[in-house]
């Protein structure tokens, strides 16, 4: 009787676990399909998506995965996500199409929230793209118009500027001259439409000025680290301190600075392009041939060779003042929208992402122009070394960059050898007395 009443329990404990077991599969069962199908399912396959978003949709699908394509279906159907447009809100004619799809969430739960954040932003980085590619057409005209536009005249110098703001590789620019000629205006309208920059005075704008020092355990970043992988503006490099000196020459060389004190070392990267103004020795120019301008450059040749591009700035001739004092006169005065200077910032940052080849094919118009140059030498502030070279080639490259191309044309080459040829002759078949 008492075995009988056992197999009786052990049997009930079996149809227990059985049906425990059974209860569990069933659930796993549920649980998984829901889980896959979070982003669809029967009902939101068979409901149509309006005729708005279908469109948009279809405009825009080239750009998702698969899983992404159901996902954001999904959540449009069941409006849990909109489309809407987004605005660069450019000036009035700076773009073609400013207007761009993005998308919105309805919802509050943060688990769609973070789905459509996801989504959102591989369309919106598709849909930029777009406005990228169509703005490169034009790019030159466009970010020119923004480079110091109540500056009359030095179009040379401003294009050399532009063209910078797309270098990856080393391209330094020295606008050596007199005050007040726009220098700085030029220099400042550069580090605002580079995504990454800093600007100051050659004196350093702190204790910490071009490069860095430490205070306790704090580092604190001068002008050249705080500028690491951008531009820096340098105005007034003729107050460069001496203990700047050596980091200044560093960074434009080698791409970092460093503090050795008392026992601590600091290394910080500098990897910038330097865009610097200076005046000469005496404030200001005086005289007109190369022997007499060259002994009042206020830096030594080490520094100076270190610049591939070194411009004498003159104050305006009658002509160009007569064009300034009308345009004070009728009180024309350029403004710069301030969205256009951050959507420029967003193209550079763009395509500084690019590759850019060099066409060796193109070497004999670099070598043609080294030639015709190095006879004339002797009329140039600076000497023809193979860092002119380097530096036409690394501004034709930005020049193709700035186009978004990924190889050098011939026109980039041309266009950097123009800029060289207006720095190098300080003025053109000028003979020294």
């Amino acid at each position: 009787m008492v075995e009988y009443k056992k197999k009786k329990v052990r049997k009930k404990e079996k149809i227990t676990k059985a049906s425990s077991a059974l209860e569990n599969s069933r659930i796993k069962k549920e649980k998984v399909p829901k889980k896959k199908q979070k982003y669809a399912s029967f009902w939101t396959s068979i409901i149509p998506l309006n005729k708005d978003d279908k469109i948009k949709l279809g405009l825009v699908q080239e750009v998702f995965e698969h899983e992404e394509l159901k996902a954001l279906k999904y959540l449009l159907k069941t409006h849990k996500a909109r489309f809407e447009q987004a605005d660069f809100d450019t000036n009035r004619g700076f773009l073609q199409d400013p207007k761009y799809l993005s998308l919105a969430c309805n919802v509050i739960d943060e688990e769609i929230k973070k789905k459509v954040g996801e989504l959102n932003q591989k369309l919106v980085g598709h849909e930029k793209e777009k406005v990228f590619e169509n703005f490169a057409h034009t790019a030159e005209e466009k970010i020119l118009g923004l480079i110091a536009p109540n500056i009359i005249g030095m179009e040379e110098v401003k294009k050399a500027g532009l063209y910078q703001l797309f270098a990856r590789e080393k391209v330094h620019i020295l606008l050596l001259g007199d005050p007040a000629t726009g220098k700085t205006d030029i220099l400042r309208s550069i580090s605002e439409l580079t995504p990454i920059s800093s600007f100051g005075l050659g004196s350093g704008a702190s204790k910490a000025g071009l490069t860095l020092t430490v205070s306790g355990k704090e580092v604190v970043k001068g002008l050249l680290p705080l500028a690491d992988k951008g531009v820096a503006c340098i105005d007034e490099l003729n107050l460069l301190r001496n203990v700047d000196r050596a980091g200044l020459l560093n960074a434009m060389e080698k791409g970092f600075v460093t503090y050795d004190k008392a026992n601590t070392h600091v290394k910080l990267d500098a990897n910038v392009n330097v865009f610097a103004s200076a005046n000469p020795e005496g404030d200001r120019f005086v005289g007109k041939t190369t022997s007499i301008l060259k002994k009042q450059v206020p830096f030594d040749s080490a520094l100076l060779s270190r610049f591939h591009l070194v411009f004498l700035i003159r104050k305006p001739s009658t002509e160009e003042f007569l064009k300034i004092t009308d345009k004070i006169i009728k009180g024309e005065k350029a403004g710069v929208h301030e969205n256009d200077t951050q959507f420029v910032k967003e193209y550079v940052g763009y395509a500084l992402k690019k590759n850019v080849a060099f066409d060796k094919e193109l070497s004999p118009l670099i070598q043609g122009f080294i030639e015709d140059v190095k006879k004339d030498e002797n009329q140039f502030l600076v000497e023809i070394s193979p860092r002119i070279v380097i530096g036409i080639m690394n501004m034709a490259k930005a020049a193709a960059r700035m186009r978004l191309k990924e190889k050098v044309e011939r026109e980039d080459i041309i266009k950097a050898l123009k800029i060289f040829n207006s720095a190098l002759y300080i003025k053109k078949d000028e003979k020294e007395k």
